[in-house]
C-alpha cells in the first residue's frame, strides 16, 4: 500500500492529509520523477540549496509548492519569501517581523506555521505552549502574517500520541485548520490526531548518504 493510500484509508476522518516530500540534499534529477508523476509539495531546509534547485523549475511549474521546513535565520528571509510558499519554522518575534517586512516589499504572503516546543525541550526551537496564543495574536494582528497552523516535532522515546493530541487541541483553540506534524516513522499516528501536512523523506527518496 502506498503512503497516500495509507493516509486515505481512515474513512472516518473528514480532512485531507498532504504529503511534503522532503527533498533536501537530493539532486533535482532524483526529484524530477516525482514532479512528473504530479506530486506538488516539497520540503527544503537550506535556503541556498533550494534557490539553486527550484528557481527555474518553479517558473515553469507554478503549481509546485515549496516548504521551508528547517530553522530559518532572519538574514535569509529575503531569499525565502520570493521562492517558497510555506514556512514551517516561525519561532521568534524577530523572525516574524522580518518576514512581514520582506513580504510587504514584493506584495506576497506566504502560508506560515508557528513552531511549538511542545515538549519544553531546551535543545529545541519553538514557542512554548503557554506563550503560543500571545505570539499568534501578535503575528496576525500586528504583523499581518498568514498563520495557517501550528507545527511540532515531539520528544523522542516518549508517548508521542499525547503530544500530538495536545498539539491538535492547541491548534483548534486558535481556530486554525492546518496542522503540521508527523514524519516517516509516525505519520499515520499524526494523521489520526489531526495532521493535515506530514513530512516524508526516507520512505520516498530512501536514506540520505
Amino acid at each position: 500500500m502506498s503512503i497516500q493510500s495509507e493516509l486515505k484509508s481512515r474513512s472516518d476522518l473528514d480532512y485531507e492529509t498532504n504529503i511534503i516530500a522532503v527533498s533536501k540534499t537530493f539532486s533535482i534529477d532524483v526529484i524530477k520523477p516525482l514532479i512528473e508523476h504530479g506530486h506538488l509539495h516539497y520540503g527544503e531546509n537550506k535556503v541556498q540549496e533550494a534557490v539553486r534547485k527550484w528557481t527555474e523549475i518553479k517558473k515553469n511549474k507554478e503549481d509546485l509548492k515549496l516548504h521551508m521546513i528547517g530553522k530559518l535565520q532572519s538574514n535569509k528571509v529575503k531569499y525565502v519569501v520570493p521562492l517558497f510558499d510555506y514556512i514551517h519554522s516561525l519561532d521568534n518575534l524577530k523572525l516574524a517581523e522580518k518576514i512581514s517586512s520582506e513580504q510587504k516589499k514584493i506584495n506576497r504572503r506566504l502560508k506560515i506555521f508557528i513552531q511549538v516546543n511542545i515538549g519544553d525541550e531546551d535543545q529545541k526551537n519553538g514557542i512554548h505552549k503557554n506563550q503560543v496564543t500571545q505570539f499568534f495574536e501578535k503575528c496576525v494582528n500586528d504583523l499581518n502574517l498568514n498563520i495557517i497552523g501550528l507545527m511540532c516535532i515531539p520528544p523522542a522515546n516518549k508517548d508521542i500520541s499525547a503530544y500530538f493530541s495536545s498539539m491538535n487541541e492547541l491548534n483548534n483553540s486558535l481556530g486554525l485548520n492546518q496542522l503540521r506534524m508527523g514524519m516517516s516513522s509516525d505519520y499515520l499516528l499524526a494523521r489520526e490526531h489531526g495532521a493535515t501536512f506530514v513530512r516524508i523523506g526516507s520512505k520516498i527518496f530512501g536514506n540520505r548518504i
